[in-house]
């Protein structure tokens, strides 16, 4: 464990603070994922907050586990290579990526029900019933969790160490990162569009985090910006 970088080390302690506060609230009846979860950004529970509250928040714990098992094994890696300061913004923009494409799938999932993605919900009838659990889900449905920005780390992490060789469950063999990378990228995209019965995971905002994650790292290969100036 010593060979954590500090922003890392920090992320991991925050993450866990967050999950233990949930879960201690959650035993005098308080629901924090209600107030730091993100929502719809046209839902009555949308705070202005929750963009960036809603990625230290996970749901149990194997989904923080998993999650900060990754920002161990990847971060520490790309906080070396880039410094702390370009790191932290990696993640925190990464986050909010997926958040952003995240939004868009169900805005227009909205749009394409009503004619409109935003509404007054007082107002708005649905006679489908499976149109009426969409809306319901996409309105009052909180999405938590690290896992966009995580899925920006794995981009990076291959597009800068492509060669690398890493073990993956189930597979006896190491498997250099470049092919690992687009294996997890292509899986995202078909559950995304799948949408099998049941499956509450959020597939299009890890897509939202590789995608920003990608372009941010072809952007700082090819030009240096005011973070190129940390410590």
């Amino acid at each position: 464990m010593n060979n954590i970088t500090p922003v890392v080390k920090n992320l991991l302690i925050i993450n866990v603070i967050f999950f233990f506060a949930t879960w201690l609230f959650q035993q005098q009846g308080i629901a924090l994922d209600q107030y730091l979860a993100v929502f719809y950004f046209d839902s009555p529970n949308f705070k202005i907050w929750q963009p960036i509250t809603y990625m230290f928040m996970h749901g149990n714990l194997t989904h923080i586990f998993f999650n900060m098992f990754a920002l161990y094994s990847f971060g520490s890696i790309l906080e070396a290579h880039w410094g702390g300061k370009r790191f932290i913004n990696f993640y925190l923009i990464t986050g909010l990526g997926a958040l952003a494409l995240q939004w868009g799938v169900q805005a227009f999932e909205v749009y394409q029900i009503t004619g409109s993605s935003i509404h007054d919900l007082a107002t708005l009838t649905v006679q489908n019933e499976r149109d009426l659990g969409t809306l319901q889900q996409i309105y009052f449905g909180p999405m938590v969790g690290a896992s966009g920005a995580i899925f920006g780390l794995l981009v990076a992490f291959g597009m800068l160490y492509p060669n690398l060789e890493m073990y993956i469950m189930f597979i006896p063999v190491p498997v250099k990162a470049k092919y690992i990378v687009p294996v997890y990228i292509v899986l995202e995209l078909v559950l995304g569009f799948s949408k099998i019965e049941g499956d509450s995971v959020a597939h299009f905002a890890h897509l939202g985090g590789a995608l920003i994650g990608y372009i941010l790292v072809k952007i700082w290969r090819n030009k240096t910006t005011y973070f190129d100036y940390y410590e």
